[in-house]
């Protein structure tokens, strides 16, 4: 019986979880640390503004090459990854296969980027396996999901004797290729993103413009640098067209660069010296293993893993209300045509700025605290989750009698929209914590502040472990994720 009268079971479990979310955040908001350090944040915030309105195109060199080597290397990097993750899908049933996908994309691409900087260096090919790696583990998951939910009724219309090739190809390909395509333009959206942020490790695309600007305080160069990449990711139906997509394909590996020459030397070092925990490598024995193991458990990765928890609790929260918030901006159920164009906008430049590249704006301006990363995490998860829920919302009906305001919103649409809503909030739950982790990088103390200062101080054995650490606290994000959705039976369709 539930314990609310006349309420579903169903939905006082939604209430209690989401109730148990919030407190939860609460609850992380008190050991966190949130403040503003910088002594004029504001007039800082202003004049980064200032610089987006008055944009500088043409006073740094190369920022036309780094632009087409973000597309670039995200053609490549998708593209790779788009067909080795329908390879893996096949066999995806294989629980060493979803083992092994689940691992790979578990890992961040700047993370995949710092190990293969330390042997194939500033090389297109690190910008290219950074995100062929992950993608390939994002895309066998989701080919899978979709080839399996395929409608079997064609394969039965089939001549009696078709081998099973040939009902694969003309049978569930043709009833799944919208969805595959679909999502596949997805990640190209966010391939653009990934090679966007490569720059912040050095690889010549715009997120080494970016990071160059801001460190010199030339707000319009930065700015220039955002519109150039607003301007790319806005105009993907322009110029993303089916007819073209095979000259990208081919055209994009030439215009990755040279880069310097791979010392395959460095390949074997690394998998035989550099990342062999150091009491082994030294000779000292295994005897010191052990202490050298919990040293850098205790003074790394459980202050890490506690601060990486932190903010994915906070900001999985506050996404939650930005997108609760922020989807009647585009719903045709509240304002006029003039108000969704600009809702539209707002939500397509929060989706569309990466969450790095928007925690590092804001780090600059407010200083080093959660703050940044908790704003740039809920606007960007926030604005994607918003989209959805907006796009879902319009094709609700109602009633010619519905309440309008504030009660068509709490009482109408919102009821009908939750279930989706935290569906769609709960698969952004793992993204958030990979996203979280890596922000280490920009000084928060999360895991990939010490994957990152391990790296710095080529202590690539340590960097090693920590980065296993990441990767299975995502896969527990992920699993536990999974048993929440299905205990509350919660799907990404609004309901009835």
């Amino acid at each position: 019986m539930p314990p609310w009268p006349n309420v579903p079971l169903s939905h006082s479990r939604t209430a209690r979880t989401s109730l148990g979310f919030l407190v939860l955040a609460l609850v992380c908001l008190a050991f966190s640390d949130i403040a503003i350090t910088t002594a004029n944040p504001w007039q800082d915030l202003f004049r980064f503004f200032r610089g987006v309105v008055t944009p500088d195109f043409f006073s740094s060199e190369g920022l036309a090459t780094a632009l087409l080597r973000t597309v670039s290397f995200a053609f490549v990097g998708v593209t790779i990854g788009s067909i080795c993750g329908f390879g893996l899908a096949l066999i995806y049933r294989i629980r060493l296969v979803r083992t092994f996908c689940a691992f790979i994309r578990a890992i961040h691409e700047l993370f995949w980027a710092l190990i293969f900087l330390q042997f194939f260096g500033f090389h297109p090919l690190t910008g290219v396996l950074a995100i062929a790696i992950p993608y390939s583990g994002i895309f066998a998951k989701v080919y899978s999901e979709i080839l399996d939910e395929a409608d079997p009724e064609p394969r039965t219309l089939l001549p009696p004797g078709v081998d099973a090739l040939s009902a694969f190809v003309y049978a569930r390909i043709p009833d799944c290729w919208d969805q595959l395509r679909t999502y596949t333009s997805y990640r190209l959206e966010c391939g653009l993103r990934s090679s966007a942020i490569l720059g912040f490790v050095g690889l010549p695309t715009l997120g080494f413009f970016l990071e160059s600007s801001f460190s010199q305080g030339h707000y319009s160069e930065a700015g220039a640098v955002l519109l150039l990449f607003y301007g790319l990711i806005a105009t993907i139906p322009l110029w993303v067209r089916p007819r073209l997509l095979p000259f990208y394909i081919v055209a994009a590996p030439f215009f990755l660069g040279d880069g310097l020459p791979i010392v395959w030397g460095n390949i074997k070092r690394f998998f035989t010296e550099d990342i062999v925990p150091a009491p082994l490598r030294e000779g000292v024995g295994g005897d010191d293993l052990w202490p050298w193991l919990s040293e850098l458990v205790i003074d790394q990765a459980l202050p890490g893993i506690w601060n990486t928890l932190l903010l994915t609790q906070m900001a999985l929260v506050a996404t939650g209300v930005v997108a609760l918030v922020a989807f009647p901006l585009i719903s045709r159920h509240f304002g006029n045509r003039v108000s969704r164009t600009g809702g539209h906008i707002l939500l397509v430049i929060a989706r569309s700025t990466p969450e790095y590249i928007l925690a590092y704006i804001l780090l600059q301006l407010w200083g080093p605290s959660m703050l940044p990363a908790v704003v740039a995490l809920s606007l960007h998860n926030g604005g994607i989750i918003g989209h959805l829920i907006g796009r879902q919302s319009s094709g609700l009906h109602l009633r010619p009698d519905a309440p309008h305001g504030l009660t068509r919103y709490g009482y109408e649409l919102v009821p009908r929209l939750y279930p989706s809503f935290l569906a769609f909030l709960f698969y952004r739950w793992e993204i958030i914590m990979r996203e979280t982790a890596i922000l280490g990088i920009l000084g928060i103390y999360t895991l990939g502040f010490y994957v990152d200062s391990a790296i710095q101080n080529i202590q690539f054995d340590k960097a090693m472990i920590l980065i296993l650490v990441t990767a299975l606290l995502n896969i527990g994000i992920d699993s536990l994720s999974r048993r929440i959705r299905g205990r509350l039976a919660l799907q990404t369709m609004p309901t009835c």
